[in-house]
């Protein structure tokens, strides 16, 4: 017999209440996450643009806790101990700060590498500041098989244990 189109849509739509998504492709979404579960930032890195150019060797001789080898790096390596975080300063006046636990210590961070060059003489400004990459980490109680999940969420993981021995989520 001839089901009337409107029928076939309607049966359509009970399909996926009952089977919920078409593909496994689709995240999960917060809401269906057991709540317990809460990942702990581990590391944030983030990069600000301080508008000048920098002598580098000027700034490895006055700062505290700044290392610079141009033979080995092109960067200025400097630390602070609150909030404990590395900054690595190029003489383009880009800066890449690691280390941080939240987006807001990472923010303050750059500040303070920012004014501790302002300190040094240079014209340093805080322009484009942004959270490039963030780190977290939990224990979900349960197994995680990678390359199950590389398989059906291909879309966003790649897994290449040769390379790095975790699976990349975006």
């Amino acid at each position: 017999p001839m089901v009337p189109m409107s029928d076939r849509t309607d049966n359509l739509s009970n399909i996926h209440q009952t089977m919920g998504p078409a593909t496994p492709m689709t995240p999960m979404t917060p809401g269906s996450a057991d709540p317990g579960i809460v990942p702990q930032l581990q590391n944030i890195v983030s990069t600000v643009n301080l508008c000048c150019k920098l002598d580098l060797k000027k700034i490895a001789l006055h700062a505290r806790n700044a290392e610079y080898n141009p033979k080995r790096f092109a960067a200025v390596i400097m630390r602070i101990r609150e909030p404990r975080t590395t900054a690595l300063i190029f003489s383009s006046g880009k800066m890449v700060c690691t280390g941080a636990k939240s987006e807001d210590d990472s923010r303050l961070a750059a500040r303070k590498y920012a004014r501790i060059i302002q300190k040094l003489g240079f014209p340093a400004k805080f322009l484009d500041f942004k959270i490039q990459n963030m780190v977290g980490s939990c224990d979900v109680k349960f197994p995680i098989r990678l390359e199950g999940l590389v398989l059906t969420h291909c879309n966003f993981s790649s897994y290449e244990p040769e390379l790095f021995p975790g699976l990349i989520y975006r």
